[in-house]
């Protein structure tokens, strides 16, 4: 049973990390309180997590044979490299932390299924494109209906408000949707949750996650790589939910991060690519290619050190 606590581990850093990319826009928009945000996404995850979250869990889980040692040292691999990068202040996926720590215990034990990767690959490069390409086309369209309307300034941004709030919970119910499988999916392998359990335990860690270590990397997204109106925070996160929950309908998990950072370099394009910040862009990116490797290290080093 003591092998079920690196996946809490895992929804927790998973929850301290990802829950910025959906309310991060909002906040530092001043539209939501930061308490406010926390609470409300940790209640859309785990309503996410058990009402859609079954269907990612087999995908992740068939990449390679697990045992409840496996499962163990993958998920504790991929909880210790998105928390050295929440310290860090980083957004960064898990999906890839897990699938790369998976592959590392999958290259001791001689089991990776990389036609099962080859799907899940193609799905981290189309989650970013899909993001900037929704962006470019919510953005002047849901503007054109707003000036449409002409309302005064203060019903505008009384719909805006909650257009951000209704906006993050549809982003935090996709990320538990789409992202529990990363936290409990190995765990349905071995028998040792059921899928229902493995909903449960997932997204409460998860929310947890949000509740208590989210506020830095809320910073890094909704701060200092563009600086966005509250119009813009919400097509951000508008356009990432509905891609987020696409791919978790798809059951393919996919990085929150990689989404919000593409709806934000899509409202980039249209404010100008001079109000997109190069240097918090090129750390984002160097946590994108750093995950999966780092990840993959420890899982080798801990399966090959506790379990051979």
């Amino acid at each position: 049973m003591y092998r079920l606590l690196s996946g809490i581990f895992m929804g927790w850093s998973l929850g301290s990390n990802d829950s910025a990319n959906i309310f991060g826009t909002a906040v530092f928009s001043k539209k939501i309180r930061y308490r406010t945000a926390v609470i409300l996404c940790a209640i859309f995850v785990l309503a996410g997590a058990m009402l859609e979250g079954q269907a990612g869990m087999h995908t992740l889980s068939d990449l390679v044979d697990q045992t409840a040692n496996s499962a163990f040292a993958a998920t504790l691999a991929a909880a210790l490299t998105v928390t050295l990068m929440s310290v860090l202040k980083l957004p960064v996926s898990t999906s890839q932390a897990m699938v790369g720590a998976i592959i590392g215990v999958g290259i001791l034990r001689g089991e990776v299924n990389f036609s099962g990767l080859t799907k899940v690959v193609t799905a981290w490069v189309a989650t970013p494109l899909g993001t900037i390409v929704t962006t470019l086309i919510f953005y002047p369209l849901i503007g054109a209906l707003l000036r449409v309307l002409d309302l005064n300034i203060f019903t505008r941004d009384l719909i805006l408000k909650w257009g951000l709030i209704i906006a993050g919970c549809y982003g935090a119910y996709a990320l538990g949707a789409n992202n529990v499988a990363n936290v409990t999916g190995v765990y349905i392998q071995t028998g040792q949750l059921t899928v229902f359990q493995a909903a449960v335990l997932g997204g409460g860690s998860i929310a947890l996650g949000a509740l208590t270590y989210s506020r830095n990397v809320m910073i890094t997204v909704g701060k200092k790589l563009v600086r966005l109106d509250p119009y813009g925070a919400f097509i951000a996160v508008f356009s990432m939910a509905v891609v987020v929950h696409t791919f978790a309908i798809i059951g393919v998990p996919v990085s929150t991060s990689q989404a919000i950072i593409g709806s934000v370099l899509g409202i980039g394009i249209f404010k100008g690519v001079q109000t997109i910040k190069l240097r918090t862009l090129l750390l984002i990116f160097f946590g994108w290619i750093g995950t999966p490797s780092i990840a993959l290290a420890f899982a080798y080093l801990l399966y090959r050190f506790l379990f051979l």
